[in-house]
């Protein structure tokens, strides 16, 4: 055989025979972990140590070991489940890439905080306004305006009772000082007490062609109806004054024509003005309006019923009229045309007093009335030791007692009689921290920075100041004083009778408003280019917001439901604003919707007056409210220096959308804005009080929109059913705001955890209130608490 043809044969054997592994030049590249190949192909492009995006480094994070750095993975987790990162525009994983990466973080940081619970640490709560006025309610049965006696809480997170921002100032200590003696003097019935002119003004934007009450008789026009509280059996004096308008020199309106007005105390009839016409009976000359109609009356202790209204002698029915002092109104109104109107209704007193009255507030407070001098002490000890385990929501002690007893004894020695010593002991009372604040302490021989179950007290507080913005009643007192709120079918039972009882009110009232901006109804002023806004209307969007709000938590519907629910509260003036035919009258009643359009709460008058401004419709604020409240993620704070909407004749030309395009046109405002002027968009067939329109400046109104993802929508139906489609993210956001309400202080990352607990309970019932509400009680970081670090 040739050389050549030897070597062949040798090439040919060679290629059959297995290759032998060779060594390898340097260390071996382990395989990269399907989570770690996401993150380098979606996310290290711009969270990387070199340009810290967000202040996000996740190039060198150890995505196997998910527990060691909980606060950055509940960042990425926040991002994953709405698909809000990477930016649009940028490369997208799939949605099962996006599932599969959340579940798998979700599950490790659940496993990791079920082994090691961080509940957090709640700062000392001081009482905020409407839990001072609910206290006071409850101890002593006053009704007080603690908007006069106090002044405004700070707000954080959206709510104004998170600890940390309650702060004492100065000028809250004067002012505490003052309610406490105000008060203490008002529940005792003291005799020389002296009660400053209590006055109610009626906006001059109400125009009253209609009954405004339930509590006025059927067949009355305007006026008001009070519940005021008269501190003494005593006789008092009512002042009523009508309404007037400078364009007349401060003349009456409708005096042509005799009218007649109605005062009523508890639906008896104390006077029947006649006014107008050829006579006034009953009072001074209407027509200069200087001193008021007045009546002088007795009236015994207590909270009475004022009624004041003018007999409805017209044919006309509930309407909208502007308000009178504005010139182009003057063809509805004159001083001989029209009708006349109830300005105010002051009362004062007491004078000559007959005594101090069978109150509740009494009733209440004097458990025992001594018969004899030696009787007197241990009267006030009995009364003292009941009222401060109410006040201090726990049992008291010896020194507790004796502190009290000290006012009543200084009182006694000032020559002040039973009753006004125990008012003594009640100023020290309200003044005490024990009542101001809520302070909950560490257990002794409890280890720094440890987790510990809170005391059954502080856990009957927590539900309490949760579910009624007040402290606990008796049952759930006395439950927690003999530990049995330990038992979670016990605390269940307790939850569950207090969502049920109707000071669970507080729960829309300070919970719902404060977070859906519902407060602020008050004080929003649309301009009347927008038409038919008044008092009536604002009026009537707080209680359809109110009633339907109430419905929703009382009939324990799903959350879900705020956004789709069918039907809604009207009365006349707020059904015809809405384009629903056939209802008549003031009374609120319960309707279908048929407009789809009207649906939850994206068709509310209320909210979508909130969120335009005076003189136009908001894209931004409506989509910024959609964001922050139905999606729970806002957007970031507006970088410096953004250049306003361009205003004036060119600008009213334009519809909304065409001057928010210019607007977006900037660079610095185009990030922020395509996501929240879409949402907005959606919104613009509502003007600015909620009336449905087509056009905007002689131009049809455009309410298309894409979200950020890339999906497509056409108006606020469509946009409803993009918001349902994800149900769980609306159902997040819920939770996350009810549980900084309930806690009073900010979600951190290591509450995360227990929010998607609650979420995975409720879930089978869709989400229904008492399953989320019952789920933030039994959770960790409304049970437990973290000592504090040493």
């Amino acid at each position: 055989m040739s050389r050549s043809i030897a070597a062949l044969l040798a090439i040919a054997i060679s290629a059959c025979l297995p290759v032998q592994a060779q060594e390898p030049s340097g260390p071996s590249t382990p395989p990269v972990s399907p989570q770690r190949a996401l993150l380098n192909r979606y996310c290290v492009t711009c969270h990387n140590e070199k340009l810290k995006t967000a202040g996000l480094m996740l190039d060198k994070v150890d995505v196997e070991k998910v527990a060691d750095n909980p606060e950055i993975w509940e960042k990425v987790v926040r991002k994953l489940r709405p698909r809000g990162m990477p930016p649009a525009g940028a490369p997208r994983p799939d949605g099962a890439a996006y599932d599969s990466f959340a579940t798998y973080l979700e599950t490790a940081l659940d496993s990791a905080a079920a082994a090691h619970p961080n509940p957090g640490r709640l700062a000392i709560h001081r009482l905020n306004r409407a839990e001072y006025a609910n206290a006071i309610r409850e101890l002593f049965g006053l009704e007080i305006d603690t908007k006069a006696l106090l002044p405004t809480d700070d707000s954080g997170y959206g709510f104004d009772n998170i600890g940390d921002v309650l702060s004492v100032s100065p000028l809250l200590l004067d002012r505490y000082l003052s309610a406490a003696r105000q008060i203490a003097r008002l529940a005792v019935g003291d005799p020389t007490l002296r009660v400053p002119i209590t006055t109610y003004e009626i906006s001059p934007r109400l125009w009253q062609n209609a009954r405004e009450s339930e509590d006025l008789p059927l067949g009355s026009r305007g006026g008001i109806a009070i519940r005021h509280y008269f501190p003494l059996d005593a006789e008092y004096v009512l002042t009523i004054r009508l309404k007037t308008t400078f364009a007349f020199g401060s003349a009456i309106g409708g005096m042509g024509s005799q009218h007649h007005l109605d005062v009523r105390l508890d639906d008896a009839k104390l006077k029947l003005f006649t006014l107008g016409g050829t006579q006034t009976a009953g009072g001074p000359k209407p027509e200069t309006g200087e001193k008021g109609l007045e009546i002088r009356f007795n009236a015994k202790a207590g909270t009475h019923l004022i009624g004041v209204s003018f007999l409805d002698e017209s044919s006309l029915k509930e309407g909208m009229l502007k308000p009178p002092m504005i010139g182009a109104d003057l063809e509805d109104w004159s001083p001989t045309t029209g009708n006349p109107g109830v300005a105010s209704v002051a009362v004062s007193g007491p004078s000559n007093v007959q005594g101090s009255g069978d109150t509740p507030s009494r009733s209440k407070i004097f458990a025992c009335h001594p018969a004899r001098p030696q009787d007197d002490e241990p009267c006030a000890k009995q009364i003292l030791t009941r009222l401060a385990r109410r006040a201090y929501r726990r049992p008291v002690n010896q020194k507790d007692v004796e502190a009290l007893l000290d006012y009543y004894r200084d009182g006694r020695r000032q020559n002040r009689d039973f009753d006004g010593a125990i008012g003594m002991a009640l100023e020290g009372i309200l003044l005490s921290p024990e009542f101001l604040f809520r302070i909950e302490d560490d257990p002794p021989n409890v280890a720094s920075g440890t987790p510990y179950r809170v005391s059954d007290l502080d856990l009957a507080s927590r539900l309490s100041f949760f579910l009624w913005s007040s402290p606990p009643d008796d049952e759930l007192l006395g439950l927690a004083e003999h530990g049995r709120l330990k038992d979670s079918k016990v605390l269940e039972q307790q939850a569950s009778r207090m969502l049920a009882d109707s000071r669970s009110k507080a729960l829309i009232d300070n919970f719902a408003g404060q977070w859906l901006g519902l407060r602020s109804m008050p004080d929003a002023l649309p301009d009347r280019g927008f038409g038919e806004f008044d008092e009536s209307l604002r009026e009537a969007f707080e209680t359809e917001a109110e009633l339907f709000l109430e419905s929703m938590l009382h009939e324990d519907h799903s959350v879900l439901e705020l956004l789709d629910a069918n039907y809604t509260f009207v009365n006349e003036r707020l059904a015809r604003h809405y384009g629903i035919p056939g209802i008549y009258g003031s009374r609120f009643r319960r309707v279908v919707l048929t407009d789809e359009a009207r649906r939850g709460l994206l068709g509310k008058g209320a909210l979508l007056t909130i969120t335009a401004l005076p003189n136009r419709t908001s894209p931004v604020l409506r989509g910024k409210w959609v964001l922050e409240n139905i999606l729970g993620t806002p957007p970031p704070p507006p970088p410096p220096n953004v250049p306003p909407l361009k205003e004036g004749r060119d600008a009213e030309r334009l519809t909304m959308r065409q001057r928010m395009e210019q607007h977006r046109a900037n660079p610095a405002c185009a990030s922020c804005h395509s996501r929240m002027d879409p949402l907005g968009f959606a919104l613009d067939n509502f003007d600015g009080i909620g009336k449905w329109r087509t056009t905007e400046a002689n131009n049809p109104i455009d309410s298309s929109g894409v979200l950020p993802d890339g999906v497509k929508f056409q108006g606020a139906v469509e946009l409803r059913k993009i918001l349902m489609s994800h149900p769980e993210q609306f159902a997040a956001t819920v939770t996350e705001k009810m549980l900084i309400y309930a806690l009073g202080r900010g979600v951190e990352y290591y509450d995360e955890p227990a929010i998607r607990g609650i979420l995975r309970e409720a879930a089978p019932g869709s989400y229904r209130w008492s399953s989320l509400i019952l789920g933030i009680v039994k959770s960790t970081p409304f049970q437990m608490r973290r000592s504090q670090e040493q």
